[in-house]
C-alpha cells in the first residue's frame, strides 16, 4: 500500500510540474512573441492581463490532453463565469427571440416618450463570449444612454460555421423590429452595436437591412473596432502590431478561419495572402488596399507585399471570404451607399484598425455620415475592461 501511495504522489507531482513548465513555457513564448508598445498606457496592466489569458488557455489545454473537456470549453467557462446581482436601476430578463437566446435590460424609470433600442452583438473571435462576457458593458448602456438594450447570444464556431452567427444575430434583430411597441422603443431610433467579431455581424446585419422596406429602418450602426475582411492580412496595422495583445494577427485568421471552415487548416496561406487569386484581388483593390489607409497610419512601419496567387484546391474552401455577409468590407457601392448613419472605433495598437479605417473611407465615398473616434493609445479589447476595477484603462472607460 506504501509503495503505491509513494508512486502516485511521485506521479502526481511529475503531472503538476509538467503542468508548472507547460504554463510557465507558453508564457515565455508567448512573451518573447508579443510587444507592448511603448504608446500603451499602463503597460503593465495590458501584461497581466495577456498572462491571464495565456494561462487560462494552457490549463484548458492541459484538461483537453486528459479528457477532461476541450480546451475551447474551459476558456468559455471561465470567460464566463462571473455573475452580476440584480441592478437597482434596470429589468433584466433572458427570452428567446426566434429560437435565438437574448438577455434584455430595461431602465426602471419611466419614460416620457419611447426610448431608443440598441442591438448588441458581442466580440470573441465567433469563438467566445457570451451574454455573460458583456454582461457589465449591456448594462452600462442601458443606465447610461435610458435605452432598451437586447444582448444576443449567437451560436458559436467551431461548432456552429458561418453563416450561423450572422443568421442569429439578423433574426433577433428582425423579430425585436416586429416587436418595438411590446418593449417602448421608438421605431425611428434602433441601432446596431457590436465589438471586434460582433462589429463585424452588426455591419453585416446592417447592410441586410438596408433596403428593406418591410422593417423599420435602423438609425444607425455602432461598430467597435469591428474585423471585416479576409483578403488581406498584411495591412499596416496588421504588420505593426502583429504581436501587440490581446489579438495577435496569426489569431485574428485563426478565429475567421474557424467561423468560416471550423478548422484552421489553411493558416499559412491566409497569412501570406496565397487564399485569393489575384485577378479577385486586384478587383477588390479599389476597396481593401494600402493605399487607401492615411499616410500617418504608416509611419511606425509598412512594408508593401507581392502579390501572391492561389491554389484551386486552398480557394474552393475560402471562396466565401469574398461574400459581404462574412467580409462586409466588400459590399457592393448599391448596399454601402444605403447604411444609415455610423460611428466606428479603431485603435491604434490593433491589427484590425485598418479595417475599420478602410470602411470608414467607403461609407465616406457613399455619402454616409461617420462619427470616427480613434484611441490613440488603444489596443484590441480594450471595451471589455472598462470596469474591471485594478485592470481598468483610462481609455476603455
Amino acid at each position: 500500500m506504501a509503495v503505491v501511495l509513494t508512486v502516485l504522489v511521485l506521479f502526481l507531482a511529475g503531472f503538476l510540474a509538467g503542468c508548472i513548465l507547460l504554463v510557465m513555457g507558453a508564457i515565455n513564448f508567448d512573451f518573447s512573441n508579443s510587444e507592448i508598445p511603448p504608446g500603451v498606457n499602463q503597460p503593465a496592466k495590458l501584461r497581466i492581463i495577456h498572462i491571464i489569458l495565456i494561462c487560462t488557455a494552457v490549463v484548458g489545454k492541459i484538461l483537453e490532453n486528459i479528457g477532461i473537456c476541450t480546451q475551447v470549453n474551459f476558456v468559455r467557462y471561465m470567460q464566463g463565469r462571473k455573475t452580476q446581482g440584480a441592478d437597482p436601476k434596470l429589468f433584466i430578463k433572458d427570452l428567446w427571440f426566434e429560437k435565438v437566446p437574448v438577455r434584455i435590460y430595461q431602465p426602471k424609470a419611466p419614460s416620457a416618450s419611447q426610448r431608443r433600442g440598441v442591438m448588441f452583438f458581442h466580440g470573441g473571435g465567433w469563438v467566445f463570449g457570451s451574454l455573460e462576457t458583456h454582461e457589465k458593458l449591456c448594462r452600462f448602456i442601458a443606465r447610461e444612454s435610458e435605452s432598451v438594450v437586447v444582448s444576443v447570444g449567437y451560436r458559436l464556431a467551431p461548432e456552429h460555421k458561418y453563416p450561423a452567427a450572422y443568421e442569429d444575430c439578423l433574426n433577433a434583430t428582425q423579430h425585436f423590429l416586429q416587436h418595438l411597441e411590446h418593449y417602448g422603443v421608438d421605431p425611428a431610433r434602433v441601432v446596431v452595436c457590436g465589438d471586434s467579431a460582433g462589429g463585424n455581424l452588426a455591419a453585416a446585419v446592417s447592410q441586410t437591412l438596408a433596403g428593406r422596406s418591410d422593417f423599420p429602418k435602423l438609425r444607425a450602426q455602432i461598430l467597435i473596432y469591428p474585423g471585416l475582411q479576409a483578403l488581406d492580412f498584411n495591412l499596416p496595422s496588421y504588420q505593426q502590431n502583429r504581436g501587440v495583445p490581446l489579438l495577435f494577427r496569426e489569431r485574428a485568421a485563426f478565429y475567421v478561419l474557424q467561423y468560416l471552415n471550423g478548422n484552421a487548416t489553411n493558416l499559412e496561406e491566409v497569412l501570406e495572402g496565397s487564399h485569393i487569386p489575384v485577378d479577385i484581388k486586384l478587383n477588390y483593390r479599389k476597396w481593401v488596399s494600402p493605399d487607401n489607409i492615411p499616410e500617418k497610419f504608416k509611419v511606425r512601419g509598412y512594408k508593401p507585399r507581392v502579390l501572391l496567387d492561389c491554389t484551386t484546391e486552398v480557394f474552393e474552401k475560402v471562396k466565401r471570404f469574398c461574400e459581404p455577409m462574412l467580409c462586409p468590407l466588400l459590399a457592393d457601392d448599391t448596399i454601402i451607399h444605403q447604411l444609415p448613419e455610423s460611428f466606428i472605433l479603431t485603435c491604434e495598437y490593433d491589427v484590425l484598425r485598418d479595417d475599420g479605417l478602410l470602411y470608414k473611407k467607403r461609407l465616406e465615398d457613399n455619402g454616409v455620415r461617420v462619427t470616427w473616434y480613434h484611441l490613440e493609445d488603444g489596443f484590441h479589447g480594450i471595451i471589455n475592461s472598462f470596469n474591471s476595477d485594478w485592470l481598468s484603462f483610462p481609455a476603455g472607460k
